[in-house]
């Protein structure tokens, strides 16, 4: 038997000291039960907030670590779940990066896992906290099917040209290729743009994650053939804390010239670079920074912008055209002067912005008859993963029902 319609799958966004999560019905178009967050998981100040039912519910709570975390959060759900006679069949998890193996969503075993924790190296700054929902779920309900649902997976579809770096073949024989992330955000909005056309998921688009971490994907007939993300979640875009493309000189002048090792590169890279560094340690947050009159802050929006603009171009060269621009993501779907400084010299594509729209947060923003339509609008990564973690579970239950 599959999943049925009275069940419900939970679904689960770890990071270092938080864990997102979502409830879904698997009634047809996954109806959204509850969300919520426990966030500052470790700390004296940790706190767990649930939403549903046009109400949301924050309260203080002991989350030592992820265990905690899970343990509280998959109670919630139950509780939830019994109240309307109904169970948890799957918990599907996000997870940042699966290799050059991991093409679809998979059932989580210990080979997966294994072979998952080998990646750490690539997706140092999200994969461990990943595995750690993992093994949350894994050490309170060892019983629940996991599904794993990789940002790398949509990414798959591209070009051979475009998964190589430049170094020696055997490099990329051991792994070191252009990987792209964000996939899950992809995915989504691909299949939103149904509703601006029958066409418009199969036209030359580029779609544009802008948030803390940012990248673009440059998307023909609804597969990936570029994307500014490569070999890990530093390049392409500057970010909140992540520098973006860097000269690879600049790093080894700061090990032979600065005299730091490597894990102090590392932290620079991806802590304290993108816009915290750029503004002068100011902030990473997007709104701070476009509020503030210090010239810190304003360089860091413009570098955002053009670094943006920059590989708008890049892509619509590796299209060969351009028919669709999409934002999306917290910045790309909420802050309507970046959309406009982004697009703000872009007019030689055909992008054209319409100034209320984009300030109206209407889901086109573009003006009528402008030959290359530009959307704003959120993404939803959770109803994706909710998606596959059905699937793979009306999969697993029907493998179990032929082996017996």
């Amino acid at each position: 038997m599959g999943v049925a319609a009275g069940d419900a799958i939970l679904v689960v966004n770890s990071g270092s000291s938080s864990v997102k999560f979502a409830l879904f019905g698997t009634a047809d178009h996954l109806p959204r039960l509850g969300s919520g967050v426990a966030e500052r998981i470790g700390s004296p100040q940790a706190r767990l907030t649930v939403r549903g039912n046009g109400s949301a519910l924050a309260e203080d709570a002991a989350l030592p670590d992820h265990e905690a975390a899970l343990e509280l959060i998959l109670a919630q759900a139950e509780d939830r779940l019994s109240g309307e006679g109904a169970r948890l069949r799957a918990v599907g998890h996000r997870v940042v990066h699966g290799g050059p193996d991991c093409d679809c969503p998979l059932p989580v075993d210990a080979v997966l896992e294994e072979r998952l924790a080998r990646l750490v190296p690539l997706a140092p700054l999200h994969l461990p906290h990943n595995l750690a929902g993992i093994a949350a779920v894994r050490a309170r309900r060892p019983e629940l099917l996991q599904v794993a649902c990789f940002d790398t997976a949509f990414h798959h579809s591209l070009p051979r040209t475009a998964r190589l770096t430049g170094l020696p073949r055997e490099f990329y024989d051991r792994g070191i290729r252009r990987y792209g992330f964000h996939g899950l955000s992809y995915e989504y909005v691909v299949q939103a743009l149904g509703s601006f056309g029958e066409q418009a998921p199969r036209e030359r688009t580029i779609i544009a994650h802008l948030g803390n971490g940012a990248s673009m994907c440059a998307i023909r007939d609804g597969r990936s053939v570029e994307t500014t993300m490569g070999f890990g979640t530093l390049a392409g875009l500057l970010m909140g804390t992540r520098c973006g493309d860097l000269d690879p000189g600049i790093v080894l002048y700061l090990m032979q010239h600065e005299g730091m090792e490597a894990a102090e590169i590392e932290e620079l890279l991806y802590e304290r670079s993108g816009l915290l560094g750029v503004s002068g340690g100011l902030s990473r947050d997007m709104r701070e920074l476009v509020g503030s009159q210090r010239s810190e802050a304003q360089a860091a929006v413009e570098l955002f912008c053009y670094r943006a603009r920059l590989h708008v171009g890049s892509l619509t060269a590796a299209l060969g055209g351009l028919d669709r621009l999409v934002f999306t993501g917290g910045i790309g779907a909420n802050a309507p002067e970046i959309r406009a400084r982004i697009c703000n010299g872009l007019e030689y594509l055909g992008v054209v912005l319409d100034g209320e729209r984009n300030r109206s947060g209407a889901p086109t923003v573009s003006q009528d008859g402008a030959a290359v339509p530009v959307h704003a609008f959120p993404t939803d990564e959770e109803v994706v993963i909710a998606r596959h973690t059905v699937h793979v579970a009306d999969r697993h239950c029907a493998l179990q029902t032929v082996e017996q």
